[in-house]
């Protein structure tokens, strides 16, 4: 079966360069997860008002109805979702509960300045701080893995089918590798 990945991490660290390659490199469908907004979410984060969790939900929802589709089908995907808290993710694993989550993590500062020379997004710099306070890492009890948005998206890439490629021996939590390999 093919695997069913979250690119996950705060706005600005390249989920969406990242998920389109590694869909691309590994033949699956892509989703993009700005593209399951209502237009009222949209408009509170152009305006720079944080979501709740109440606005977050059905957008959650949607996501995981769009993952639970690619497995059902058989066909996998990536997506790319903020997923900041534990029970974010936990809503994305109720609808499939094989997805698995790449953690993409840069410093604030290196976040920020690519934030800062981004064109065409609605997600302002000013909401970012709100993000990294919201940010819950993955748990070693989480399928996934962390990678440092240092290196170029096509070495991220690399690293991401590394990890996915990794056998998760019996017993343990189906977390290969959850700290920094790039």
């Amino acid at each position: 079966m093919n695997p069913t990945v979250v690119v996950m991490g705060v706005s600005g660290v390249g989920k969406t360069t990242v998920a389109r390659l590694l869909a691309e490199r590994l033949g699956l469908p892509y989703a993009e997860a700005d593209d399951f907004h209502p237009p009222a979410n949209i408009a509170r984060m152009s305006a720079g008002i944080p979501l709740d969790d109440a606005d977050r939900r059905p957008w959650l929802e949607a996501i995981g109805a769009w993952l639970h589709q690619r497995r059902e089908d058989g066909t996998g995907g990536v997506v790319t979702c903020s997923a900041l808290k534990r029970r974010y993710r936990d809503t994305l694993r109720a609808a499939c509960p094989d997805a698995w989550f790449l953690h993409l993590a840069g410093s604030h500062d290196l976040v920020a300045d690519r934030i800062d020379h981004r064109t065409g997004h609605f997600m302002p710099a000013s909401l970012l701080d709100s993000q990294y306070a919201t940010l819950e890492p993955l748990t070693a009890d989480e399928r996934g893995g962390v990678l440092d948005v240092g290196p170029t998206p096509d070495r991220l890439v690399d690293s991401a089918i590394r990890l996915l490629a990794l056998p998760t021996p019996a017993g343990t939590s189906g977390n290969p590798v959850n700290g920094d390999i790039a």
